[in-house]
């Protein structure tokens, strides 16, 4: 059994509040889950309004398809024009770590 995660730093476009940053955020883990059936959350930085962080996970039984999801993943992130990625941190971990 093999875990990945992914933990995204975001930096968001012109947002001046809590709630305009919660209805940017909001649609990008769902689609997350839904397209690629991970666990996503927002896991930090929730009391700033132009910045987030989303962590996600995910399991598989192979490597090759765990990469894949998580080179999915940050694909579509990255490829979201109303957010700046500053960093992704990847971590990937066995049954036997």
């Amino acid at each position: 059994m093999y875990v990945g995660t992914l933990s995204f730093d975001l930096l968001l476009g012109d947002v001046h509040s809590l709630k305009e940053k919660r209805s940017l955020v909001r649609p990008i883990v769902a689609e997350l889950q839904r397209k690629y059936a991970v666990s996503a959350a927002e896991t930090g930085n929730q009391n700033l309004h132009r910045r987030a962080e989303i962590g996600l996970a995910v399991v598989s039984g192979d490597t090759a398809h765990l990469t894949d999801v998580l080179d999915r993943c940050e694909r579509l992130v990255a490829g979201r024009p109303e957010v700046e990625l500053l960093s992704v941190r990847r971590r990937l971990h066995s049954d036997e770590d």
